[in-house]
């Protein structure tokens, strides 16, 4: 009887042992594959700065504090054109009120464009400094990096307004906005990306948490990874992406492409380019899943790790290079 049952234990063991590896394969995605360390310098301190001026000097940022969120775009615009991009202002009207996005180009526009985002409002009253000035900073950063380095390729930048509630999920949303121009002026995209909250880490054990048992068997449990969310008809792509930030710097990268069902998967701007039939990801720290003070007062600059936001920084970077190099003439799906 002993011997027995010890046979059945072994057998499902093994079963869910096989079980649990062929999730964390279609899951995430595991690869060897990787890019060459970015070889390219991230102002850490700018990241900072950008954060407390966005979380301080432009507090509160919800759709209600249209007089903040003027400043944000001003703000945004300045950096930009310091960066040396051509910036087009995008504005739309909810409910009686102008709202803004910011566009900007570098590069050629003749090739498929590779389109990286982050919004910049707040939740309520709250300082946004993760969520999200951590993806402006970010966003900007990048526009410098582009600049600067001036790599070959089609690149917009954008900053958006609405995504928080009450127009998450609603075609009010700065993005939903985007991405319809973006179809409606038929230029060919190489794909997406959408920064959303880039700047919490910690190597806390326990720190990370997930929405399901499963993924807590298959992830690490310290959020101390940067990961890139898709959707489940997306695997290629958000592998691409993947494989473009790893080892572009030390940062770990860790991907997932879920049912849109799935708690988080669309909970940002990316959402937005899949209903017109784009590949679109996110990076994210993974929000409230490790950050604490997602939604609350205490999402302050001081909180934020800037040397690995740089990093996810050099990541985006050498992924948006990639993404450019690639299939001449990928477009809408």
């Amino acid at each position: 009887m002993i011997k027995q049952l010890l046979t059945a234990l072994k057998r499902i063991t093994i079963t869910l042992t096989i079980v649990l590896l062929a999730a964390w394969t279609y899951l995430s995605q595991p690869t060897l594959a990787k890019s060459e360390p970015a070889n390219i310098a991230i102002n850490n301190d700018r990241l900072q700065d950008i954060v407390k001026k966005l979380s301080i000097d432009f507090h509160p940022r919800n759709f209600r504090n249209t007089q903040n969120l003027e400043a944000t775009v001003a703000y945004i615009q300045k950096h930009f054109e310091a960066a040396g991009g051509t910036v087009t202002i995008q504005a739309f009207e909810v409910s009686g009120s102008t709202y803004k996005n910011v566009r900007c180009h570098f590069g050629n526009s003749a090739t498929p464009k590779v389109i990286v985002g982050a919004h910049y409002d707040s939740h309520s009253n709250t300082p946004g400094a993760d969520d999200n000035a951590s993806g402006i900073a970010g966003l900007i950063e990048l526009a410098y990096l582009l600049g600067d380095y001036a790599p070959d390729g089609n690149f917009e930048l954008v900053a958006y307004p609405l995504e928080e509630p009450p127009h998450f999920a609603t075609n009010y949303m700065g993005s939903h906005f985007h991405a319809e121009t973006i179809r409606d002026e038929g230029a060919p995209v190489a794909g997406v990306i959408v920064l959303e909250m880039i700047g919490y880490f910690t190597d806390e054990f326990g720190s990370q948490d997930y929405p399901s048992l499963l993924f807590k068997l298959i992830y690490p449990n310290r959020g101390n990874f940067i990961a890139v969310v898709g959707k489940m008809n997306q695997r290629a792509y958000t592998k691409d992406v993947k494989i473009g930030m790893k080892g572009a710097s030390e940062l770990p990268v860790e991907s997932i492409n879920a049912p849109k069902g799935v708690s988080g998967i669309d909970f940002s701007d990316h959402r937005n380019y899949w209903k017109f039939g784009y590949d679109a990801v996110m990076i994210t720290d993974t929000a409230f899943y490790r950050n604490t003070a997602y939604h609350e007062s205490n999402d302050t600059w001081d909180r934020l790790d800037y040397e690995k936001m740089g990093q996810v920084v050099q990541g985006v970077y050498s992924a948006a290079i990639k993404l450019a190099e690639q299939t001449p003439n990928k477009k809408k799906l």
